[in-house]
């Protein structure tokens, strides 16, 4: 029994995604430390190098591709990298950073919609709709953890809609891709057009790579960390869970991309842990287990 279970494809799929958005729910403590030293974009510059460096050295064979898929692999590399980390981290500078996660959180059920109309078999059921309804319930308490703060921003709650509209177009074409191409091959596609497309950003605003940066062991370890895992090597395997379990499903795990935060947050800043935000992570949980049961009933 136990061997059928470690060899079956779906339970493979959850663990993966599980495993993804743990680290990229904890990369904020070391991109928090890089922005002492270094701008958004350099940080996205350096992630997305280091880890084409090691996907290439993983698997240096080059696939024969056509036009129309480097034209997919240019624009899932505009939409999950550049864009996205680009909204993502502007938004920030407007508005508030409960503001920006709940706002982002919403990608998920914005994945699901465009799902329902562009992929075959991912099709919206009352199961999608009502896990969202308590994930994201539990999204706000956990973001809040106990002290509400809403302010209204529309240009950075718009920046951080955009981040979430992004992330969920580079879902679905991630989806048509991820069965045809091997996932490393088209990991390293994706950070090789994320670089491109992020490289002529950093020669417009102009700043200066502080490569002396990198001599300090903190630094030096807070940038491995988010190019070679947080980068190279989740990517990858977000992109097998997507292959094992749906764009849908494998994205419904970003709503527990909070409750990381918050923990990593008490362990390693010694922010407060409310009880709120304890019923928050549950109701998290709760709806992903929800929205993750096999249903073809529709909304």
């Amino acid at each position: 029994m136990f061997k059928s279970l470690i060899s079956d494809k779906r339970l493979t799929g959850h663990i993966l995604a599980l495993i993804t958005i743990t680290v990229w729910g904890s990369t904020f403590i070391t991109t928090k430390m890089l922005l002492s030293e270094l701008t958004p974009v350099q940080i996205m510059l350096c992630r997305f190098a280091i880890a084409y460096v090691v996907l290439w050295l993983i698997r240096p064979k080059f696939d024969k591709t056509t036009a129309k898929d480097e034209l997919l692999f240019l624009a899932m590399g505009v939409f999950g990298c550049t864009v996205y980390f680009i909204a993502e981290n502007t938004a920030l500078k407007y508005t508030l950073a409960s503001n920006v996660s709940i706002i982002v959180a919403s990608a998920p059920i914005i994945t699901a919609l465009l799902a329902h109309f562009f992929i075959k078999g991912e099709k919206l059921n009352k199961n999608i709709a009502y896990g969202f309804i308590v994930a994201f319930a539990g999204v706000i308490l956990v973001v809040f953890n106990g002290q509400f703060v809403l302010k209204l921003n529309p240009a950075g709650d718009a920046l951080s809609l955009g981040a979430a509209v992004s992330w969920a177009i580079y879902s679905v074409i991630l989806r048509t891709c991820v069965d045809k191409f091997n996932s490393v091959m088209l990991t390293r596609k994706l950070m090789f057009y994320g670089f491109v497309t992020a490289f002529p950003i950093a020669l417009i605003q102009g700043d200066k790579m502080p490569f002396e940066v990198f001599s300090k062991p903190d630094m030096l370890f807070c940038i491995l960390f988010l190019g070679v895992i947080g980068s190279g090597i989740c990517y990858v395997f977000w992109n097998k869970a997507i292959s094992a379990l749906g764009v849908v499903t494998t994205n419904n795990y970003i709503y527990i991309n909070p409750f990381v935060t918050l923990v990593t947050g008490g362990i390693f800043l010694k922010e407060p842990i409310t009880a709120m935000g304890v019923i928050g992570a549950v109701m998290i949980i709760s709806g992903v287990v929800i929205a993750s049961k096999k249903k073809i009933e529709k909304v």
